[in-house]
């Protein structure tokens, strides 16, 4: 055994084929944190949804979704599922692996309402609609979340070239996938290493989701792997509508064999050809497995330590990029009568591809301030966000002078409109408010804690968030978005950027940026989603007072619901309302170390139990402020300017990105 912890290589491969036999097993799986009740309908629901996949697996194109629902598909007892075999599955595997997987999801998953669960040869999603808080199946949607990752820890030799040729393959393959048709989104590539080595990378969709939806997943999938898998030779990718893989060995029966190995990698050679029953045999018991994996990646990780981070580049996503005629073609080449919005870096488009796709194109003007390299954070950034509650990137356009990212199409344009423009004001009432508030905290949420980057957006306000055709929020607009450490808490800059009246003290004045300037913005939205008004242009009689101040001194003299819309006084729940006010006033006290967190706002609003605390007087910046000798910040104001069609986008800022991988 203490041979064995001497020889790196070897001790790798143990590690491996232990993550191997863990995966096969079934470890990487997702279940609902809600419960049916025993013997329910619901139950009933899911267990014949169950038989009806095990009974379907002999279909040739190896997938099937249906849905199953005792009084139509929008009753609480609806439940959704599908298998998808891996393309190179036989069906007789793929029948073997949907039935010992529905049995181990069950086990895994006791009494859960819905689960995603991924194997060796097949993945298994069933859900009653609670996986991306939709009130719609899931089937023919792209789902992105839940999603895991299953590595193979051995780098690569020369990681430069291999990253280089790993990316060409993986865009390859993700683009053949994606156009294999309906009945089957499935593709290989192989790509030679070195003369004795070979790439082998395999890409898979659901069939149901579209062409477009397919490559946005895959690139998404691709774009992340400089963050988790910087020079690995292998790594898998698992999302609920998408599966992509790439190894330095034929994992799928259609690859060609691995080239003779070259003298000098005879040992390299060997030590693949070990029999996994053999290297368990000798490695027994399995504590001493974990034992040595645990020492071996804890000596590995001292090693890595010191190696520098690779900067992130534009061609990780490069499969995203749409050609300029294309996007001239779907704007009547960026006509008048499309135009939905301008800010301070360009124009809004609507946009319709081909097919009938809705598109909305953000063409930054060539005088604009933001350059090449603000843009291409931009594009890598929004590629690796993907929730419900955050505008979805489609794709961009970097052409001679044109710079233009696009992006899904919300009909209802941004939060702004309803709640200060003439047209809609009114439209909101308290239970759609009171749910865009929780839309925008789940959007938030996943961005400080839950994504694969720590993202602090530093530009949130109504305009900022777009609502789509039943009005739930979706927070946009990242270019100035600053991505943290996962560990790291706050950190400073001399160039504030932003919109006065939403931007904390701290910032504003200091140039200091943590999650808690974004908490501090979440409560001016807060309070004017409440209020119907902007904070920025609310003044009362001769007190001048702005929309702050003047919720704290309603809330000082027991009068917090004369906040309140009018045209909401009279249909409004009054406890929430008092808890919007507490929640709103706690965000924006003037010590960030006194804000909530983001996870405790959440709490906060979902639970009918908890004790808020009395919130302290809170700090009243809201306008432009100068610079002293002190402190030689720039401010740049972000006017928050539209145009009559009112922008839908909010493009009037300087960005500015920083990239640490989280």
């Amino acid at each position: 055994m203490i041979r064995l912890m001497n020889s790196p290589k070897l001790c790798l491969l143990l590690c491996l084929v232990i993550l191997s036999i863990a995966r096969i097993k079934g470890q990487n799986n997702v279940c609902s944190p809600d419960t049916y009740a025993q013997k329910s309908t619901f139950q009933k629901n899911l267990n014949h949804l169950l038989s009806s996949l095990s009974s379907n697996t002999n279909q040739s194109d190896g997938f099937y979704g249906t849905t199953v629902s005792s009084q139509g598909n929008n009753s609480d007892d609806t439940v959704c599922g599908l298998f998808q075999c891996l393309g190179y599955a036989t069906v007789q595997a793929c029948q073997k692996c949907v039935s010992e997987g529905i049995k181990d999801i069950l086990r895994r998953c006791p009494n859960k309402t819905g689960a995603v669960a991924w194997y060796d040869k097949c993945w298994l999603h069933y859900s009653d609609r609670w996986l991306n808080y939709t009130d719609q199946c899931f089937l023919s949607k792209l789902e992105e979340e839940p999603n895991a990752v299953v590595l193979n820890k051995r780098y690569a030799t020369d990681t430069d070239n291999f990253k280089n040729l790993l990316g060409e393959t993986l865009t390859a393959v993700a683009k053949k996938a994606s156009e294999g048709g309906s009945k089957k989104k499935y593709a290989t590539k192989e790509a030679n290493i070195s003369s004795f080595e070979t790439l082998h990378a395999m890409a898979q969709c659901t069939p149901d989701i579209s062409e477009i939806d397919c490559l946005s997943c895959l690139s998404n999938s691709i774009s992340y792997l400089p963050y988790c898998c910087n020079g690995l030779v292998g790594a898998t990718i698992l999302k609920p509508s998408c599966y992509l893989r790439y190894e330095t060995y034929a994992f799928y029966p259609e690859a060609p064999p691995p080239p003779a190995p070259s003298p000098e990698s005879t040992s390299k050679g060997q030590l693949s050809r070990i029999s996994a029953g053999i290297i368990i045999a000798i490695a027994v018991p399995a504590v001493t497995f974990i034992l040595l994996c645990f020492l071996c990646l804890k000596r590995r990780a001292r090693k890595d330590a010191s190696v520098p981070k690779q900067s992130v580049d534009i061609s990780s996503v490069e499969s995203l990029q749409f050609d300029l005629d294309t996007i001239r073609t779907a704007t009547n080449d960026f006509s008048p009568d499309n135009k939905l919005g301008q800010g301070g870096f360009g124009e809004v488009f609507k946009g319709v591809l081909p097919g009938g796709q809705e598109l909305a194109v953000k063409r930054l003007s060539s005088g604009s301030k933001q350059g090449v390299g603000e843009f291409k954070n931009e594009v890598v950034t929004m590629a690796k966000l993907q929730h419900r509650n955050l505008v979805r990137l489609l794709g961009f356009c970097l052409d001679e002078e044109e710079k233009i990212l696009i992006y899904e199409f919300l009909p209802n344009r941004s939060l702004d409109n309803f709640l200060f423009g003439l047209e809609n004001q009114g439209k909101l009432n308290w239970s759609t408010r009171y749910k865009i508030i929780e839309g925008i905290t789940r959007g938030m949420l996943y961005l400080h804690e839950d994504s694969q980057l720590k993202i602090i957006h530093r530009d949130l306000k109504a305009s900022n968030v777009l609502l789509d055709e039943d009005l739930n929020p979706k927070i946009s607009d990242f270019g100035m978005a600053k991505i943290f450490e996962v560990d790291q808490t706050q950190t400073s800059t001399s160039k504030v950027v932003g919109t006065f009246g939403y931007m904390a003290p701290e910032y504003a004045m200091h140039g200091h940026i943590s999650i808690k300037s974004d908490i501090y913005s979440f409560g001016v939205l807060i309070l004017e989603i409440i209020s119907g008004k902007k904070n920025t242009s609310f003044y009362i009689s001769s007190y001048a007072d702005h929309l702050l101040s003047y919720a704290w001194r309603l809330w000082r003299e027991g009068r917090p619901l004369e906040l309140v819309d009018p045209s909401l006084r009279d249909s409004c729940s009054r406890n929430e309302v008092i808890k919007c006010i507490n929640v709103s006033l706690l965000c924006i006290q003037e010590n960030p170390a006194l804000r909530p967190t983001i996870q405790s706002i959440m709490v906060m609003l979902s639970s009918h139990s908890v004790t808020l605390s009395d919130p302290r007087e809170p700090a009243f910046f809201v306008g432009r402020h100068t610079t002293d000798s002190n402190n030689p910040a720039i401010y740049e104001n972000s006017s928050d300017q539209s145009t009559s069609k009112s922008a839908q986008w909010s493009v009037d800022k300087d960005p500015i990105t920083d990239f640490d991988p989280r």
